[in-house]
């Protein structure tokens, strides 16, 4: 498990990209916080604590749709993870 500011710097990353984000690198995020995920009909809904967030992406290439990156980046934020 890596440590928690390695994560943070990962969710920055994130954050500044928005655009390419894989839904790997989501995923890599949401398990090194504990969190769990499950299928859900277009994408994948995550839930780490008490907050929840869909992420809809591309079934070729797994690459997040940009207003999937803002609602990971807000529930980040809610988390105190992301300034």
């Amino acid at each position: 498990m890596a440590d928690l500011e390695t994560v943070r710097k990962r969710i920055a990353e994130i954050s500044d990209r928005r655009s390419n984000v894989t839904l790997d690198e989501i995923e890599w995020v949401v398990k090194q916080l504990s969190g769990t995920s499950r299928d859900a009909n277009h994408g994948k809904l995550f839930r780490v604590g008490t907050t929840r967030f869909m992420v809809n992406h591309h079934t070729g290439n797994k690459q997040v749709k940009k207003y999937s990156v803002d609602d990971f980046c807000d529930a980040m934020t809610e988390l105190g993870l992301l300034e």
